[in-house]
């Protein structure tokens, strides 16, 4: 296969290097670009040196470097996004179609050859800037850094390649594709920022992380473009077209199901999608575990001081003094309605999120939340047993009924973000992924929020009489 793909890429590596319209701003951002930048960091540094600030010119290099490495590989997008779409306009797709090589050779060799021209021009880039700044100030960076930022430049074009492939062989023009490159660039861009906030505060080893979601946001990429690429349906698609009607009727279909009675949905639908949707709901509860081990982890390895711990503790004599003058009303009043609005709106936002991140951020929440609570459970063995039977008291009664919900909500939303990744034989990504949001609508709207409902209600209601009865002995 990767033979194959070689022939692909020398093929369109060669028909690129013809093109001067890309060719130029490649070489222009590759050697004036990385000049403009070396002038900038060598005034910045005389100016900040001025003032004694050394600190800023460690920092200022390797978001310098990592600035020049990005500029070039964005042309990455423009080469990949004619990969397909370009050929069918210019009536030379059905001949290279036509070639006896599998769709994952010809995918491949499409995918590299968009990569390696940009990729190449960055490291030149990036070369030119270290050998001039050398040059002009005698500064070397750590080899590390560089290594990091070198990693980083390649996994966002391979993730910008990836995407932007994906797109060309699912749209009919130019012009579509290059109207969709917006929701390739946009998150790379945020990206970029929000690296270079982690350089200048010197935290390099969140790097690594970064490094490691690129990966794995590679791997899906390049699962779903193999997984959805056709050359069937490039060819015989004419014209992007966008039927609403005929959406609508299909995730009807798919929710509706046979019908909506209550027998029907809690005595056979609801058990079918638990048994459908049992590895995203193992990997819910594997993440809800692993948070909780996390916190609990932590707060063993770093304990509260005790100072501070000491302003937990309850006064039984000052807490009865509380009840008899204010009657009472000692906690403060909860609501019902805030905390199920609060809860849903979550739960529903980051499934929303998830449909961009292939699910990764509808787990956020249950990462965050049981994260904390593991780490307020941990430092529980500093407060004293009252303080646990206090937690206990304020978080089970509800929490049994909420846990689940959540773990439901997120194990549907999880489903539903990487539907698109790896539709059956014969699905399309867009009927996989209307499957999965009728799933996960179903499961919200009759399981997931009169379960939430219930839980806000005795959340407000029962905990708090709960809790002061524990209190009282």
């Amino acid at each position: 296969m990767l033979h194959d793909a070689l022939i692909i890429t020398r093929r369109e590596i060669r028909d690129t290097l013809r093109d001067w319209r890309i060719i130029a701003p490649i070489l222009i951002l590759t050697l004036i670009f990385p000049w403009l930048m070396n002038v900038t960091t060598q005034f910045a540094i005389n100016f900040v040196e001025e003032y004694q600030a050394t600190i800023i010119p460690l920092r200022l290099v390797p978001f310098a470097v990592m600035v020049v490495g990005f500029f070039p590989i964005s042309f990455s997008l423009i080469i990949a996004l004619e990969t397909f779409v370009g050929e069918k306009e210019r009536s030379s797709l059905e001949p290279l179609l036509d070639t006896p090589i599998s769709d994952e050779s010809l995918y491949l060799g499409k995918l590299l050859a968009s990569m390696l021209p940009p990729l190449f021009a960055s490291y030149l880039g990036v070369a030119v800037y270290l050998v001039g700044l050398y040059v002009s100030i005698q500064f070397v960076p750590e080899w590390i850094v560089i290594l990091q930022i070198i990693l980083t430049t390649t996994m966002e074009a391979l993730v910008m390649v990836s995407a932007a492939v994906v797109v060309s062989s699912h749209t009919t023009s130019v012009r579509a594709a290059n109207l969709l490159a917006s929701f390739v660039i946009i998150p790379m861009a945020l990206l970029l920022q929000a690296e270079s906030i982690f350089v200048f505060w010197g935290q390099y080893n969140v790097i690594w992380l970064i490094l490691l979601a690129l990966l794995m946001a590679d791997v899906l990429l390049m699962r779903t473009g193999i997984r959805t690429f056709n050359r069937e349906e490039i060819l015989a698609r004419e014209v992007d077209e966008l039927n609403l009607g005929m959406t609508l009727r299909l995730f009807r279909r798919y929710f509706v199901g046979a019908g909506l009675t209550p027998r029907r949905i809690y005595g056979e639908d609801v058990p079918r999608l638990l048994r459908e949707n049992r590895l995203p709901l193992a990997t819910t509860i594997l993440v809800v575990v692993a948070a909780l081990l996390g916190g609990l982890t932590i707060a063993w390895v770093y304990p509260l001081p005790a100072e501070l711990t000491q302003s937990f503790q309850i006064d039984p004599d000052y807490f009865q003094h509380q009840l008899q003058s204010t009657g009472g009303e000692v906690l403060p009043r909860v609501e019902t309605l805030p905390i199920f609005i609060y809860n849903t709106r979550s739960l529903i936002g980051f499934a929303l999120l998830g449909l961009f991140s292939f699910g990764s951020l509808a787990v956020l929440p249950m990462v965050s939340t049981m994260g904390v609570l593991g780490f307020l459970l941990g430092q529980m063995r500093l407060l004293g047993a009252q303080a646990g039977w206090f937690a206990a008291a304020a978080l089970v009664p509800h929490g049994i009924i909420e846990l689940p919900a959540a773990i439901l909500a997120t194990a549907f939303a999880l489903r539903a973000g990487a539907s698109i990744i790896s539709p059956p034989p014969g699905v399309t990504a867009g009927e996989n992924l209307l499957h999965a949001l009728a799933d996960w609508l179903k499961m919200t709207l009759f399981v997931v929020l009169p379960a939430l409902l219930l839980a806000a209600f005795i959340e407000a209601t029962i905990s708090p009489q709960i809790v002061l009865w524990v209190l009282r002995r």
